[in-house]
């Protein structure tokens, strides 16, 4: 079992550092197939294990002076009052609805990394809208990740860059850092659900975490164009596996 823990948490924190996410979004569709999770467990279990690498990814950004730290107080703002909401509704919510709403969450990112080339320079222009927007982006980054147990990074990169301008880097940093209040408050409320396998996400999480220091030297390597079509490419292929894998007919616990 410790082996394929590993890895999960290994491809996650690659991805973690190298696209400013928290890895769920890959994790958890792993953890459905290898470890035979149903998705509501291992969204919750992936959520309380993108906490270590999206915080070790976020302090190498920082380091570089790619994190816009008031943008990501004020989206974190918003992320920690939709992250206890997206919790709330992935204890209620059926399994078949929540699978689509992963897939077209994947389907819109990709769509946006093709359609829409990135920038390696640009900052952030501060004004009442733009704050607005921010506290915005954080609810839905925040209902996102207690929903799919995912730091809500595959949603807020491509907004920052799309619709804020932000060159690449920073929106990947700002993101990490953003998702960090959230992962954890969407963590308590799942801890006090019963959905998370703590067992599984500490070793997940620590692979994760050492994998996030490799991705993180990728993202300043890579140029920003090339990184956006790799990331897109990543998406379809766990779309193709989500779509195939049928939804199970009722919960069974995580084996």
């Amino acid at each position: 079992m410790i082996l394929p823990l590993l890895a999960i948490g290994a491809i996650g924190g690659l991805f973690s550092g190298l696209f400013g996410v928290g890895g769920g979004f890959i994790m958890v569709p792993l953890m459905m197939a290898w470890l035979r999770f149903d998705q509501r467990r291992a969204s919750a279990t992936s959520l309380l294990a993108i906490i270590a690498p999206a915080s070790l990814s976020a302090a190498l950004y920082g380091v570089n002076g790619e994190i816009d730290v008031l943008a990501a107080a004020i989206i974190a703002v918003g992320a920690i009052a939709g992250t206890p909401l997206g919790a709330f509704v992935l204890r209620r919510i059926s399994l078949v609805w929540l699978k689509w709403l992963f897939i077209a969450a994947l389907v819109a990112t990709a769509l946006r990394l093709v359609l829409v080339a990135p920038e390696r320079d640009g900052a952030l222009d501060y004004n009442v809208v733009t704050v607005l927007g921010l506290i915005a982006l954080g609810v839905l980054m925040g209902i996102i990740a207690g929903l799919l147990g995912v730091g809500g990074g595959v949603i807020a990169v491509p907004v920052l860059i799309a619709l804020f301008g932000m060159g690449d880097l920073l929106a990947k940093g700002t993101s990490l850092l953003a998702m960090i209040p959230g992962a954890m408050a969407g963590t308590v409320a799942n801890l006090r659900g019963g959905l998370v396998e703590w067992r599984h996400a500490v070793p997940m999480g620590l692979a994760a975490a050492a994998m996030s220091l490799v991705g993180v030297w990728l993202a300043f390597l890579i140029p920003a164009q090339i990184s956006a079509w790799l990331f897109a490419a990543l998406l379809v292929g766990v779309i193709v596996q989500m779509a195939m894998r049928p939804v199970p007919p009722r919960d069974g616990p995580a084996r």
